[in-house]
């Protein structure tokens, strides 16, 4: 198996940005895996050589929360709410008429190139969803398309969202009947996750736990979009039901903030408790709803892990570009740069259970390595909006 030494690294980010930033560092990659970390000077033999010039690695951005199987635009949405129309979940149905209308080959074109641009912004390992079908059919036909993806390493985790919204002019009841019955039984043998939006104008506390319920019994793994819009009781029946992670948290009472934060207690990294709920952070799709900054700086200092994910959506969050979310929790949710990184790498792992094999530089991890074009992360918020990734390994392979 031939290696390859990384070397020259001005600034490598390996474990915990708190504690473990190394200067003057090598990398040696074998395979698909990290082999070897260490100060340059001290650095092993290796088939080939590649000298970075003092700039900056990180590990790839974990992003845990994307939309990607769409056709469509909605360009238009976008306006008016930039325009001072409030933002409602209903314009998912815009989207859903156009993804049903695509063929399987351009939704697989589709989503193919948005990973390609994920990828060359630095991201090596992401989750998508389903959601833009809303029948049993449709979603079915999405869930065997990602899973085609994941086989041919274009996507890494799949989740079931058929719980997205309630098709127009259906019963949300009845529809809950059928995403519980025929939709999770077609759908099971292609995803990993189950996720349900659990907001107003989308489904209820009771209607979510009934999704959530089924989908754990046939052997998915939870997550919640919740307490977006408003208060609610998206975040208690995450922690209630065990789910990996509550996404978007928004707005959040100090009970909410109370009970993520007692999902934590007892864990530690390496330790032999399970972790809690992460909060996953969306800051992208908070600018472009102008819904208030989710509460990242409250939820650290309580104890709660947190992850920052790009929502790539076509509604509501029309970017993949992690960068830009990292520079936004540091200049604008008062995140330092140490704990912006984690949440964009390690925190995802956390959020997609995948943190011993991705989400930190570490022997025997899976070599996903972001270099930047600058000397040190913090160009990441310091120059907001330049583009700084200079090359991305992703499994092992230099793709950027």
């Amino acid at each position: 198996m031939s290696a390859e030494l990384i070397t020259d690294i001005g600034e490598l980010t390996t474990v915990d940005p708190e504690e473990r930033v190394l200067q003057d560092a090598a990398v040696v990659i074998e395979g698909d895996r990290i082999a070897w970390i260490g100060p340059a000077a001290q650095a092993p033999a290796a088939d080939t050589v590649t000298s970075v010039e003092g700039r900056a690695l990180l590990p790839g951005w974990v992003d845990s929360h994307t939309h990607l199987v769409f056709a469509g635009d909605r360009s238009a949405e976008f306006e008016a709410r930039m325009a001072g129309q409030s933002y409602a979940a209903g314009g998912i149905n815009v989207t859903t008429e156009a993804t049903r209308a695509a063929s399987d080959a351009q939704l697989r074109e589709l989503v193919t190139g948005r990973v390609q641009d994920a990828v060359r912004g630095g991201t090596t390992y992401l989750e998508t969803k389903t959601g833009y079908g809303l029948s049993v059919d449709e979603e079915i036909r999405q869930a065997r398309l990602l899973a085609e993806l994941r086989t041919e390493g274009v996507v890494d985790q799949v989740t079931f969202l058929g719980a997205h919204l309630v098709p127009p002019g259906g019963d949300a009841d009845a529809y809950v009947r059928d995403v519980v019955g025929p939709m999770l039984e077609g759908v099971r043998e292609h995803v990993q996750w189950a996720d349900v939006f659990c907001e107003r104008g989308a489904f209820t506390q009771e209607q979510s736990r009934t999704v959530l319920q089924a989908c754990a019994e046939a052997g998915l793994g939870l997550r919640v979009h919740g307490n977006q819009l408003g208060e609610g009781p998206g975040v208690a029946l995450a922690v209630e039901l065990g789910a990996a992670s509550v996404d978007h948290v928004n707005h959040l009472t100090p009970d909410d903030v109370a009970t993520l934060a007692q999902s934590w207690s007892g864990w530690e990294r390496g330790g032999q408790s399970a972790p809690g709920t992460v909060a996953t952070c969306l800051p992208a799709c908070d600018l472009s709803t102008r819904e208030p900054l989710a509460p990242g700086r409250e939820l650290l200092d309580a104890g709660v892990q947190i992850a920052l994910a790009s929502n790539c959506n076509p509604g509501t969050s029309y970017t993949s570009s992690m960068n830009f979310c990292v520079g936004t929790a540091v200049l604008q949710m008062h995140l330092s740069l140490a704990e912006a990184v984690r949440a964009a790498t390690f925190g995802g792992a956390l959020a997609l259970r995948a943190q011993d094999e991705v989400g930190s530089i570490e022997v025997g991890k899976r070599a996903d390595l972001h270099l930047l074009d600058a000397p040190a992360a913090i160009h990441l918020a310091y120059r907001p909006g330049m583009p700084l990734t200079h090359a991305v390994w992703r499994a092992g392979r230099r793709v950027v």
